[in-house]
């Protein structure tokens, strides 16, 4: 019987696995796909918090950043620059394959070409390229993706929006040290532009309805050729409850992803650390019930879950908000007075600090109405 099973080789389900296997579980990790890290469904742009939680090397790494131009059809540039690099633009599958490798260094069995169907009690049921097995396990640490099996299979309560992306690299010409992003692009979230060097360029957007449509036109605003066009889904907005029948969701399995920026992997992998930590806890009692795994909620949500609530409640604040409003909010953002303030607390993953900080400045009072309708001065005051 393995100590944990994890299903899913990607960045949070690595971690959960090498955290395992360094503390002497006898851990397993399940990968449908016959290579770790592909298909590749991020936009790979990664804060150096995030980066440093990959705890990788920097082969991966094809760009660092500075700092975003915000382009608003109504509101004009908006152009934020630390002056220092402040995220990582990675070859998310050469990122994942490095982690994955760390954790097989670390004692971790890697199984891929191999799916979950099924769970009885304490034994996971796969088929792929060994046939049909029965796994026992102990715990389960689910990090199967927004379309998690593991959590269908539970009937779990699911994440509470899903948005779908598409992305597509092309060769263009730009300032390798922005990110750009494009609001108008897509009403429901954003559109995104990742310089990976020079003359090249990750083209994206995600939303809820026309995504196809949207994406088409947007692109056009870079080339008319694109390669390595893929397709993913977002999910943003926590499930309810991320434990239960001897299982830990972890990552976009249990909803983590940012919903100010999509990004999943800083969120992903903190969340992979809790469960291995309360994983090697319970194994350590010899005990697998739910008052003991209620532990791993109890740590991510100290940890990050304030974030990821204020996180959610911008999201809807975007929702509501018109292209007018959108561009008047960059107008302000875009104040002398403000600008300092966004350089010196802006953060990927962490933004609550930001937001408080702006909200204490004279200069966003024309903002406030939307901020106050949707709840985020509740979260200070």
């Amino acid at each position: 019987m393995y100590d944990v099973v994890v299903v899913g080789a990607g960045p949070a389900g690595s971690a959960a696995a090498r955290e395992c296997a360094q503390k002497g579980l006898l851990t397993l990790c399940i990968e449908e796909h016959g290579t770790v890290g592909y298909p590749v469904q991020c936009a790979g742009l990664l804060s150096n918090a995030a980066f440093d939680e990959c705890r990788v090397s920097d082969r991966s790494v094809l760009n660092r950043v500075s700092g975003v131009r915000v382009v608003s059809e109504k509101g004009g540039d908006l152009l934020i620059d630390a002056k220092a690099p402040r995220a990582y633009v990675v070859d998310r599958g050469a990122l994942d394959r490095e982690m994955a490798q760390a954790a097989a260094d670390d004692g971790a069995e890697f199984r891929l070409k191999t799916a979950v169907y099924g769970v009885q009690g304490t034994t996971l049921l796969t088929r792929g390229v060994h046939g049909h097995e029965e796994i026992p396990f102990n715990i389960l640490i689910a990090a199967d993706g927004p379309r998690s099996t593991i959590g269908r299979l539970f009937g779990m309560e699911r994440a509470r929006v899903f948005l779908a992306g598409i992305q597509a690299d092309v060769p263009y010409e730009c300032d390798p040290r922005f990110v750009e992003l494009y609001p108008d692009a897509s009403p429901e979230f954003f559109g995104w532009a990742i310089p990976t060097a020079h003359g090249r360029v990750r083209i994206g957007l995600c939303g809820q309805t026309k995504v196809p449509e949207r994406f088409a036109a947007f692109v056009k605003k870079f080339s008319p050729n694109c390669t390595h066009l893929v397709t993913g889904t977002l999910p943003l907005g926590l499930m309810p409850r991320t434990y239960g029948q001897r299982t830990l969701f972890v990552g976009d399995a249990a909803g983590f992803a940012k919903p100010t920026s999509g990004g999943g992997v800083y969120t992903g992998i903190r969340s992979a650390r809790h469960a291995a930590a309360v994983a090697v806890a319970a194994c350590g009692q010899g005990r697998s019930d739910d008052a003991t795994l209620a532990d791993y909620e109890r740590r991510w949500r100290e940890d990050i879950g304030r974030e990821l609530e204020l996180g959610f409640r911008i999201f809807m604040m975007r929702q509501k908000m018109a292209p007018d409003e959108i561009g008047a909010l960059v107008r302000v953002l875009n104040d002398p007075a403000i600008l300092p303030t966004i350089v010196q607390y802006g953060d990927m993953d962490r933004p609550g600090v930001l937001v408080k900080k702006l909200m204490q400045n004279r200069a966003m009072l024309p903002c406030l109405g939307p901020i106050i309708k949707t709840g985020l001065r509740s979260l200070f005051w």
